[in-house]
């Protein structure tokens, strides 16, 4: 081919740059809450909100939430990984369902906007499921 001139449309390589993003900013969000939130104590409001959980006081709240963190962070890297991408996302959907559920349930007056969880995870749930079906659609299956 000489300097200067394009590849007919067919022969270019399928766009790749930017395919990522979507799941490269799920995966931060979960290593954010899992391991700077969680492991390393970085939001101190969310152990008491896991301590307000009936019947996991003190030790167990703190192995409950080291627990949770460890699930986040892996999840985090699951997601980077692109491997079965819907399972990923499934998966991160009953993760946050069930931490929303039981903060709002037994931890709501450590959550000081409520209303505002609620819909910053139903937008966080919608960007897991946007980068699990772009991953997908991108190997074809």
């Amino acid at each position: 081919m000489l300097f200067g001139a394009v590849s007919p449309p067919s022969a270019l390589p399928p766009r790749q740059f930017g395919r990522r993003f979507p799941a490269a900013a799920v995966a931060g969000v979960w290593l954010y809450h899992g391991l700077w939130c969680k492991l390393l104590g970085g939001c101190p409001e969310q152990a008491l909100v896991v301590g307000d959980v009936p019947g996991l006081g003190g030790r167990r709240a703190k192995m409950v939430l080291l627990g949770l963190g460890l699930a986040e962070t892996a999840l985090a890297g699951w997601v980077i990984s692109g491997v079965r991408p819907r399972l990923a996302a499934a998966t991160g959907t009953a993760l946050v369902v069930g931490m929303n559920a039981g903060g709002l349930l037994f931890g709501r007056r450590h959550i000081p906007a409520p209303k505002g969880l609620v819909l910053e995870n139903l937008g966080f749930i919608a960007m897991a499921w946007l980068a699990a079906e772009s991953d997908r659609v991108a190997v074809g299956k």
